[in-house]
Formats: C-alpha cells, structure tokens, sequence
C-alpha cells in the first residue's frame, strides 16, 4: 500500500480525528504545551503549516490520526480548534474489519493500554481527549530527548521502549520519582539489554 502523504488543503477539525494509540505521555504533553504558548501569536500559523499530521482515510471517510498524537492533544488543550493534515493512505475502500487489518499490518495502529497490554481496536478512543496517560512513555520520551536513544523512523518506537522499561522500573518510582527514574531508564537504555530496540546507542562490545 503505498503512502500518498498528500496535504489536505483545508484545515481540519481536531474533534473529528480519531487517534490509533491508546495512550500518551502526559509530561510530554505539558512540555508541548508550553513549546506552543513561547511561539509568538504572529509565527503561529507559520508552525501549523510546518507541522501537518498525518492520517490515514478509513471506511466513511473517516481520519484516523497516525502520528503526532502528543502535538494534537496539546493543541487541543490550548484551545486550538483546527490543523493541517497529510494523507499517508486512503483506505476508504475497505470494509471495516479489512481496514483494521491492513492499519495494523502497516504498524498505522497501537491498541495497547497503559498497562502495555493490547486491547481490541474498539477500545481505542474516539477523540483526543480519550487518550489516557502511560507515565512509561513520559519516561521514554525524556530518554530519548537525553540522548538515551536515536530517533528513529520505525512506528511507534517509543511504545517499545516504553514497554521496556515498564517491565524493568516500578511504575511508582516512575511516577512519584521521575527526575530519579531517569537516570536509571538511561543505564537500561545502554546495556545489552535494550540491543533488540530501535534506535539503541549502546555498545555492542561482549563486555560491556
């Protein structure tokens, strides 16, 4: 299925995308949040259009938001009604069922809830603001802005290393010690352990 990543011209209300991820990190939402309210009201709109997001035709042409879902729903807290949009595929044709089928053989869908368990795709959100908050994934956004790993272009990528690190770090720690989480997350992220990960930096030396 190639991926058309064609703009749409007209802007398009939040409220009618719908998110293909369950969760979000809250604290790299707050942070977005605060990216927005330091651009000048003049330079605004010049960041809208550099930052189309990306979504994918469904079935009733329906857009179901792919990417970017932290940006939206930051947008959306800040009373942002409208952004731009690119197409990276219309699967409009497909009967809904096909449809998921296909969203999740491109890796376009991410059913899996803040416990890192995968739900069925009807328990996604139907907008925005659904989304719940997964502290693992605040903490894996924080690691890679430290340089803990590489951004990388593979789907979703945080949510792996999200998972990750839930299964070694207490979410207690995490969420009443993040400052202190961190470093911690950072000596996981660059042991052997992560090595099956995308984007790891660590060192690929038997005795490291």
């Amino acid at each position: 299925m190639p991926h058309l990543f064609e703009p749409h011209v007209k802007p398009v209300d939040i409220a009618e995308l719908r998110p293909t991820q369950m969760t979000v990190g809250m604290r790299e939402v707050r942070l977005k949040r605060e990216g927005w309210k330091a651009i000048k009201a003049e330079r605004r709109p010049d960041f809208l259009g550099r930052h189309m997001v990306p979504v994918a035709i469904g079935p009733k042409e329906r857009l179901y938001l792919v990417d970017h879902h932290h940006l939206v729903r930051a947008l959306n807290e800040e009373g942002i009604r409208h952004v731009l949009t690119s197409i990276v595929a219309d699967l409009s044709h497909l009967g809904k069922d096909e449809f998921w089928s296909v969203m999740d053989n491109l890796s376009l869908v991410h059913p899996f809830d803040a416990d890192g368990v995968r739900q069925p795709v009807t328990a996604l959100p139907r907008e925005i603001g659904g989304l719940v908050d997964d502290p693992f994934r605040s903490l894996a956004g924080a690691l890679r802005e430290a340089g803990g790993f590489a951004k990388v272009t593979v789907p979703f990528s945080e949510f792996l290393w999200a998972d990750f690190l839930r299964r070694r770090l207490e979410r207690k720690r995490v969420m009443q010690s993040f400052e202190l989480a961190l470093p911690e997350a950072m000596r996981l992220a660059r042991s052997r352990e992560a090595a099956h990960l995308p984007g790891w930096c660590g060192s690929s030396r038997q005795d490291a």
